[in-house]
């Protein structure tokens, strides 16, 4: 199947996001079918802000190392990290994955629609159907125009653009997904949501539930766990040294 097909099975696509090789590795070995980034993952790992443009290089080293591995992977490339839709293009192009995600602010502030489509476009004239765009609309991410209104206005001007789906993080009620997966014609996406399975989210029009910075996040809060479960004498839940050597033994960069 390709990485669009999957956008269209019988429930949403569970999209598990990696911050390095071995994370993706990880989700690789847990049987997920496809693999993207986090932005903020990739660059606060290196001692940076997501979305301030300071993760260019590093996703692209990343994805590199990603090719060789038997599923698909897609990019978080944020804001295409440049203004000019001819660059952002060749950056893609340039990648070789089989999808990404570009998001429709810089530096938490919305850029003009038309600006972002103009984007997409070049993106989709360069590369055709063998990277699937997924268009980032962060009206409710960011609480600006955060109107179901307002998200679909811009969400239709990327699809119009040729973006293969739209993804609204920050979408959380029901009604909202349900409004919003009716609102355009290609594959809704969006982040976990409290309270509701995969399953639900399937039910409600989702095609695809990417888990974003939270697998990054998480791991983060279990690394200060279990130096606090030093302290304490007593032991955290990890994944075995052994285990961690025979991921790393399989890969084949």
């Amino acid at each position: 199947m390709t990485f669009a097909d999957l956008h269209h099975g019988r429930g949403a696509l569970l999209l598990p996001n990696a911050w390095d090789v071995a994370s993706a590795l990880a989700f690789v070995d847990a049987g997920h079918p496809a693999v993207g980034t986090t932005s903020l993952g990739v660059s606060a790992s290196h001692g940076h802000p997501d979305g301030a443009r300071g993760g260019r290089e590093r996703t692209r080293d990343l994805v590199r190392a990603l090719r060789t591995l038997p599923v698909h992977v897609s990019a978080d490339i944020e804001d295409g990290f440049d203004g000019d839709p001819a660059r952002v293009a060749a950056y893609v192009d340039e990648l070789g994955v089989a999808g990404i995600n570009i998001e429709d602010s810089t530096s938490e502030t919305l850029i003009e629609p038309v600006a972002h489509a103009s984007k997409i476009a070049e993106i989709k004239a360069t590369c055709g159907d063998a990277v699937f765009v997924n268009a980032r609309v962060d009206t409710f991410w960011l609480g600006q125009d955060a109107t179901i209104e307002h998200t679909l206005e811009r969400a239709r001007h990327y699809v119009g653009a040729g973006a293969d789906g739209v993804f609204v993080p920050g979408a959380f009620d029901p009604e909202t997904i349900v409004a919003l997966a009716s609102g355009f014609d290609v594959p809704l996406n969006v982040l976990p949501q409290p309270g509701l399975s995969v399953a639900e989210l399937s039910e409600l029009g989702v095609r695809r539930v990417s888990s974003g910075s939270l697998p990054y996040r998480a791991a983060l809060a279990a690394a200060v766990t279990a130096v606090d479960c030093v302290r304490a004498g007593t032991s955290p839940e990890a994944i075995a040294y052994a285990e961690v050597q025979r991921l790393t033994r399989s890969y084949a960069p």
